[in-house]
């Protein structure tokens, strides 16, 4: 749990380091190509990349021990690290409602960390492999067609393809025995994680440049946190301590429901601008 906790640090943290760098990286001509390089000569952005990458080394740590239920609903808390940070750094207000939802999300952690087995015994057949890259390739295909959408719920849909894709990286993970290069190669889940991967990142782009920030990460979190647990207890064998199934099932909706409200932080947080006054 450790692990998982510190990768929701790592992701929430990056989060508004990057949006630090991206907003004082905006002054200046030239177009998205421009603008990146310009935010990677930005320290804080250098930064949030290097999280980035442990937060996903922290992740697949968690995956290897932990059942999936319970890292799913830790990453889902990177959200009230984000808001907790940006308040800190970029003088973010949360209401009192936003302040609750941290605590919830803290209280539903606690006890999943109480009720929370091993990860389960199964490796998964060979027929769930091959369905964790069909679900990949129909994110990544509809990512490509995202941009031709412009109808009504695009950006939950969007969101939720964006948490599937998540989903299927979670589940990947458990599904890789080896990391023999061969047997890697031969591995569909290696690439349903690749592509899974991929395709999230370009839909929750998509889904935040044209839409609702709260809507796209609001469904974003129900899609990556649903089924890779139902997945993980029915076919790879996660299961909770004895007795304490009840307390597991209660701490993983305690945490999704505060996380959920806390769903606008799922974009950069940007920093209020001061009042001015009209003559």
């Amino acid at each position: 749990m450790v692990c998982a906790l510190g990768a929701a640090v790592c992701f929430g943290t990056a989060t508004v380091l990057q949006a630090v760098a991206a907003r004082a990286a905006t002054t200046g001509g030239g177009g998205e190509a421009a603008l990146l390089l310009r935010a990677l000569r930005q320290w804080r952005y250098v930064a949030g990349l290097g999280l980035d990458g442990l937060g996903f080394l922290l992740q697949i740590v968690a995956l290897r021990s932990l059942p999936i239920y319970a890292v799913a609903a830790a990453l889902a808390s990177s959200l009230a690290v984000t808001g907790v940070v940006a308040a800190r750094l970029l003088h973010v207000r949360l209401s009192r409602m936003e302040w609750s939802a941290v605590g919830v999300v803290c209280a539903g952690l606690a006890m999943l960390g109480l009720a929370s087995g091993a990860e389960g015994d199964r490796h998964g057949s060979m027929a769930l492999k091959w369905a964790m890259l069909a679900i990949a390739v129909a994110v990544l295909t509809l990512g490509l067609l995202s941009g031709r959408w412009s109808g009504r719920g695009r950006d939950l849909v969007l969101g939720l393809g964006a948490g599937f894709g998540f989903g299927v990286v979670e589940v990947a993970v458990r599904l890789i025995d080896s990391l023999a290069p061969l047997e890697l190669l031969a591995n569909p889940a290696t690439y349903a994680l690749l592509i899974g991967g991929g395709a999230a990142f370009l839909l929750l782009t998509s889904a935040l440049q044209r839409g609702s920030v709260t809507t796209a990460t609001a469904g974003m979190v129900i899609g990556e946190t649903l089924w890779p647990a139902t997945v993980g207890v029915v076919w790879l064998g996660d299961r909770t301590r004895e007795g304490l199934a009840w307390l597991a099932v209660l701490g993983f909706l305690v945490a999704v429901a505060g996380a959920l409200a806390l769903a606008r932080f799922g974009e950069a947080p940007t920093q209020s601008e001061p009042e001015t006054s009209q003559g």
